[in-house]
């Protein structure tokens, strides 16, 4: 299975690779709640404007977000509901991932005696 030419395995990496960066991360965190203009992004994330205007256009190029000119304003949304939920499943995945430490460390105490 292909997607536009590429398999689907080379389309995933670029996709994640899209999400590599804590800005972009914040940005679809933002747009989980609500549509945002430009000014309102810069408002919430601390990145001078021409950062944020290059890490819009990798979600742009990845497809996880759209813009619109509304009122003289450049608003971004996310396309699709799959954004949202794959980031739920990640806060999820670090939650397991948290208590699987907590757990490795305590039978780790567990082992030593006199440790709490």
């Amino acid at each position: 299975m292909t997607v536009n030419g590429r398999p689907v395995y080379e389309a995933k990496a670029e996709l994640f690779r899209s999400l590599g960066h804590p800005v972009r991360i914040r940005v679809l965190e933002l747009l989980v709640e609500r549509d945002h203009a430009v000014h309102e992004l810069l408002e919430q994330i601390e990145v001078e404007q021409s950062g944020l205007s290059r890490h819009l256009a990798v979600l742009r190029r990845t497809g996880l977000v759209r813009q619109q000119r509304t009122g003289g304003q450049v608003c971004y949304s996310l396309v699709g509901t799959q954004t949202a939920q794959m980031l739920a499943a990640a806060r999820g995945l670090l939650r397991e991932i948290v208590a699987e430490g907590r757990a490795l460390e305590d039978s780790l105490d567990a082992d030593v005696p006199g440790a709490t």
